[in-house]
């Protein structure tokens, strides 16, 4: 049977989630140019559709994501830089960060190398006890990829991230947890429902454009002192108070009821 794109990646909708599944289970689903071509074609129509308030990704089998195909690999690394033979991207790796909704990882498996970045790349993450972290990396004669070096350090702070890029050693997910790493640890048969049912009371509670101003503030708040980061909030509180979400949500409040906030509007 011939694979198609549409098989590497898939997803389906579960209410106001979407679930987008990584399918190479046979290869543990390791990157490849057309996975990541797929995966991102995903978002953007999970992006696209205002019924669509968070997205959870994971991966199907026993992995999450191996890290790139080691095939491929090979293949790119063994090429001369001024050939041509390396792979031109329509967009950047990170492009998952740049996804206004929130995305919920649901790590059920081996997370290496990019794999972990990919991890990284997700607001929340729920891990599977036995679930593998490792940045693998040096082990590879590789370096620290597509940003990683700025992330995980903002997660698990500097001396543990130097220990897990220097080392490339195996996290499970009960340490990954300890660390900060992941967010929650789920017993793997509920952990895409528990992930899920996270990323659906987001969905239910949470304003669309509340999350996609504050998934922005985290992000250059870092780049910020204290006072910049405050400023700015107080332009943003301003704004909040301008739509209609801020009515919506005292007034839900006030009867007890679900709110019911306005999706997403255009970039």
């Amino acid at each position: 049977m011939t694979t198609t794109d549409q098989d590497l990646v898939y997803a389906e909708r579960r209410g106001a989630v979407t679930v987008v599944t990584l399918n190479r289970p046979d290869r543990l689903n390791a990157w490849t140019n057309e996975l990541e071509d797929r995966y991102f074609a995903l978002l953007d129509e999970a992006e696209a559709d205002p019924e669509v308030r968070a997205v959870v990704v994971t991966g199907a089998g026993r992995g999450f994501c191996a890290g790139a195909d080691m095939a491929e690999l090979e293949r790119i690394g063994s090429a001369d830089a001024g050939s041509g033979e390396r792979p031109k991207r329509e967009r950047p790796r990170w492009f998952p960060l740049s996804l206004r909704k929130p995305l919920i990882g649901a790590i059920n498996g081996a997370a290496a190398g990019l794999g972990l970045v990919e991890a990284l790349y997700c607001d929340i993450r729920f891990a599977a006890p036995d679930a593998k972290f490792t940045t693998s990396f040096a082990r590879r004669g590789l370096i620290a990829e597509y940003g990683i070096a700025w992330l995980l350090p903002r997660i698990v702070g500097l001396a543990r991230a130097a220990d897990l890029l220097f080392s490339g050693r195996v996290v499970r997910g009960t340490e990954a947890y300890e660390m900060g790493l992941v967010n929650r640890v789920v017993e793997r048969d509920a952990l895409l429902d528990e992930a899920v049912a996270y990323a659906t009371e987001l969905a239910t509670w949470s304003s669309p454009t509340s999350m996609s101003v504050m998934k922005r503030q985290l992000g250059g708040a870092f780049d910020m002192d204290f006072e910049a980061a405050a400023r700015e909030a107080e332009v943003l509180m301003e704004e909040s108070f301008g739509r209609a979400d801020a009515g919506e949500g005292v007034r839900s409040y006030l009867e007890g009821r679900e709110p019911v906030f306005r999706p997403l509007g255009p970039a």
